[in-house]
């Protein structure tokens, strides 16, 4: 038996209804935000993602799904999209465009890490990028917005971090300070870390290995480092965070594992997921337009969502089976009821029922069937009751069943 690869899986009823859901309560909170949804393809030139994500992070160097194309050129599958977003605007030139580009997607990304609870090869990201300033104003609405998508989704708990990483004024001073501290540390920490600390040294923050944490607390803080324009930047958004009354947690180690961040970067946490308890991530990237070719500024910031992780955490709070209703059950007995029962169907269909038309032709296990599937009503559809013109309707959750007109039907059964 062939079976799906491993670090993938099928999404199956029920478990699929709640993805439409989150996927549907997203698109409402990004209409009211008035984003606009941008696609772009799930491969891209492997370039992109080396000179945007950065050639020194655990994605590019060790995750990334790449092959040669049969003209020689490097082609890898999107490991994430931010990087993609920026190409089309570069590409397209959205900068000509007046205001703010406000964009978000949903699809699928790959990455080739150890599979775990919440994270496959195959993943579903929900993202948005805000493109065009780099006012605190907008970082404080994205991080609104984007928590306004959890509480749609039904996400409760949900727990908000955030920092600053600096800007290339003032980073690389602190870089230098994390680097020579990492020089007297750096063998007591997992492999990873020892590698990290000579290549990329913020990456070392990002470690989770339980036994780093109190090396990695010992080391230099980012908020001591900031200049002034970053810590004035990062004071205001918290100002605007506090005036809309959200709560969160400043945690000076947070960084991102991609390198074009700078300044705001935030994460949100939720308990359901165990130790490995990140929902999402995002943050400010003012300098990657420029680094993939833009030849006018492009600040930017934005988000992405782990829908699977999303899903896995509303999943059991949520009755999947509410999601997908069944209003109708037609139970035809005798082949002129089938008929009639499939024009009955149609109509009520397009009056906005959900309608499934049984196949079987005893009336026990059909309603037994009904039962089942969950369905609110059965009609029962005979002969006599064509010839007379009046149906019997049973409430399947009460049990009671009245005899109504045709056109009585439609207001009987339609969801209220």
């Amino acid at each position: 038996m062939i079976k799906a690869v491993r670090g993938t899986r099928d999404i199956l009823p029920p478990s699929s209804a709640v993805w439409n859901h989150v996927e549907a309560r997203a698109r409402e909170v990004f209409r009211s935000f008035r984003y606009q949804e941008i696609r772009t393809p799930i491969f891209e030139s492997t370039e992109l993602f080396a000179r945007g994500v950065g050639e020194e992070t655990d994605i590019v160097s060790k995750e990334m799904y790449t092959w040669d194309d049969r003209d020689g050129a490097s082609i890898t599958l999107r490991p994430e999209n931010t990087a993609s977003v920026i190409r089309a605007y570069i590409e397209h030139r959205l900068d000509q465009i007046p205001g703010l580009r406000k964009l978000y997607y949903m699809g699928p990304m790959f990455r080739r890490e150890r599979p775990q609870k919440g994270r496959y090869r195959q993943f579903a990201q929900i993202g948005a990028e805000v493109i065009g300033s780099e006012s605190p104003v907008v970082d404080a609405e994205v991080i609104e917005m984007v928590l306004e998508v959890l509480e749609r989704c039904g996400v409760q708990s949900a727990h908000l971090i955030i920092n600053s990483v600096g800007c290339p004024k003032c980073r690389p001073g602190f870089v230098q300070a994390l680097r020579d501290q990492l020089q007297t540390v750096k063998g007591t920490m997992c492999e990873d870390c020892q590698r990290r600390a000579d290549t990329n040294a913020l990456r070392v923050l990002d470690c989770k290995v339980p036994e780093d944490q109190p090396t990695i607390d010992a080391l230099p803080s980012i908020l001591d480092h900031l200049c002034a324009e970053c810590a004035a930047h990062f004071a205001t958004v918290k100002e605007l965070l506090d005036a809309r009354g959200i709560t969160y947690e400043i945690r000076p180690r947070l960084v991102r594992g991609l390198d074009y961040y700078t300044r705001t970067t935030f994460e949100v946490t939720h308990g359901a997921l165990g130790a490995q308890n990140s929902i999402l991530g995002g943050g400010r990237y003012d300098g990657l337009a420029e680094s993939l070719g833009s030849r006018v500024s492009a600040p930017g910031i934005g988000f992405s969502i782990g829908e699977d992780r999303l899903v896995m955490s509303i999943e059991e709070s949520l009755d999947a089976a509410s999601l997908t209703p069944l209003d109708v059950f037609l139970v035809p007995m005798g082949d002129a009821a089938l008929h009639h029962a499939a024009l009955l169907a149609r109509d009520l269909r397009r009056a906005g029922c959900v309608v499934e038309l049984s196949t079987d032709r005893k009336l026990k296990r059909a309603l037994e069937t009904a039962n089942k599937l969950g369905a609110r009503f059965a009609l029962i559809l005979g002969d006599n009751e064509i010839a007379a013109g009046v149906y019997a309707l049973k409430n399947m959750v009460s049990g009671e069943q009245q005899n109504l007109m045709r056109d009585q039907i439609r207001e009987a059964v339609l969801p209220h």
